[in-house]
């Protein structure tokens, strides 16, 4: 269970990183719909307006053209069943649900894990540090070693790497009190879901999909809050401020607070069509469009022709 904390952990303290740089909204008085000729810094604070709401589609609409948001939502179903589920995927997620929705679920899973919560503190409690230690050494490493990154980028991506070490330092996680609060949200959360069935959660649909997205990222929002983790708290810090803008692009300055700790990020955007976008979101889509499309699958070996 703590594999999926660390994700979470580290995924939440990304998300201004991510609203920034990858989700450039534009300002419009409906939660979802992009604007027009909104300025660059506006497309930002809708960004984070939009991720603190929960609503992963409206990212999604604002992060990309119209076309292409239209193109993503068609093919949305025949992507999330790409890859073939097997008996066992279907086992293992029918099982998890049971026991996320049983009745008293938050009781029994506490009576589960207990154990292994009193195992963990006393073999690993003491040697947090370290873990935390050689993480932040190998995450700042790899920053080093980023050559699309400017020195002040790197040391702002290093500053955050060490205040989300300190948090994870300084957290109990194991606290039973903070475990059945976490539990309570997950049961709930799954509850709220409402899948039983891996089949089931391949047929939604975008709108259908993007629902349970939503739940499951309020969840995750909640869960963090218990260990002192807030994520609308560092989203609210965000302060976009345009550098320079000359109608077609555009550089913005975010300010942001993560763990009380003051960062900065720059972000470059590009202005289509009176919308403004991250613009390395733009250049990945007009790679994607430009690679061949791939061979369709066999069904059945080539028959080879006699005579």
């Amino acid at each position: 269970m703590f594999k999926p904390f660390a994700r979470a952990a580290l995924a939440a303290s990304l998300i201004v990183l991510i609203a920034g740089c990858n989700s450039q909204q534009a300002d419009s008085g409906s939660a979802t719909a992009p604007a027009v000729a909104a300025g660059p810094d506006a497309a930002i604070r809708k960004s984070v307006e939009l991720l603190k709401q929960g609503d992963i589609a409206g990212l999604m609409q604002n992060a990309m053209p119209p076309a292409e948001f239209e193109k993503t939502k068609a093919e949305w179903t025949k992507d999330a069943n790409e890859k073939p589920i097997t008996d066992a995927d279907r086992q293992k997620f029918a099982a998890t649900m049971e026991k996320l929705t049983a009745p008293d679920a938050e009781q029994k899973l506490f009576a589960e894990i207990e154990p292994q919560l009193k195992a963990f503190d006393a073999q690993y409690q003491q040697q947090i540090p370290m873990y935390v230690a050689m993480g932040s050494s190998y995450l700042q490493g790899v920053v080093q070693q980023n050559k699309d990154m400017t020195e002040d980028a790197k040391q702002q991506a290093i500053t955050a790497i060490n205040a989300l070490g300190a948090w994870v330092q300084k957290t109990r996680f194991t606290d039973p009190e903070s475990v059945k609060k976490v539990l309570a949200i997950a049961s709930k959360t799954a509850r709220d879901i409402n899948l039983k069935t891996l089949d089931e959660a391949r047929a939604l649909n975008f709108d259908q999909s993007m629902q349970k997205a939503r739940i499951a990222f309020l969840g995750v929002k909640n869960a963090l809050d218990v260990y002192g983790f807030s994520v609308d708290k560092t989203l609210d810090s965000v302060k976009p401020e345009v550098v320079s803008n000359d109608g077609k692009t555009a550089k913005v300055k975010i300010a942001y607070t993560l763990f009380d700790q003051p960062l900065s990020t720059e972000t470059e955007m590009v202005n289509v069509d009176g919308r403004w976008y991250g613009k390395q979101a733009i250049e990945k889509l007009k790679e994607k469009s430009a690679e061949p499309a791939a061979p369709p699958a066999a069904d059945t070996p080539p028959v080879s022709s006699q005579g």
